[in-house]
């Protein structure tokens, strides 16, 4: 690599990572897998810094990147691993409200599909548009607004993430599943 393209990538990763770490954390679920994620999608950006380059927007390109390879870790991880977040001693209560709050966002995040959390974290907790999400899956608008509906349904239904404190959107009157008491 020529030394000013070397320049460029250092200046790219300097400004990128933290955000890049914030997201591989939603979506890994765990501060040290985030940050191997972080820099195996920088490692193949690396290889590929003058197609990076060339690209119409390079932070989607790498961000594609990452989210290629969190879906790689998982499919690798399903064969060997039984990952749990619980300790076998008890643990003493959490008295910090925002904390709990935190923790239970992200265990709903990762009880949703590997796609569907892309979509929710790059649209609600990136805060890009629908039109840039699906640029950066390589999908269609209309797929990411679907991954999103059955997303946010499901995030809804689980103990603990209310939507005023979890920072979801409000639910639309009419949407969601249909209860027995509902029917006519």
């Amino acid at each position: 690599m020529k030394t000013s393209a070397e320049a460029e990538f250092r200046a790219f990763v300097v400004t990128r990572w933290p955000r890049m770490l914030r997201t591989a954390r939603l979506l890994t679920g765990n501060h040290h897998d985030a940050e191997d994620l972080v820099q195996v999608a920088l490692a193949k950006a690396y290889v590929k810094w003058e197609r990076v380059q060339r690209a119409d927007n390079p932070d989607a390109y790498v961000w594609r990147i990452m989210i290629n390879a969190n879906a790689d870790r998982l499919r690798l991880l399903r064969v060997r691993e039984w990952l749990t977040n619980r300790f076998p001693e008890t643990a003493a209560p959490d008295r910090t409200d925002g904390i709990a709050e935190r923790g239970a966002l992200a265990d709903a995040l990762q009880r949703l599909s590997a796609r569907q959390r892309a979509v929710i974290v790059l649209r609600y907790l990136e805060d890009h548009s629908e039109t840039e999400v699906a640029r950066m899956l390589g999908t269609r608008v209309g797929t990411v607004r679907s991954h999103t509906a059955r997303a946010l349904c499901r995030l809804r239904e689980q103990p603990g993430v209310g939507e005023t404190r979890a920072g979801l959107p409000p639910a639309r009157r009419g949407a969601g599943p249909v209860t027995q008491e509902a029917r006519p």
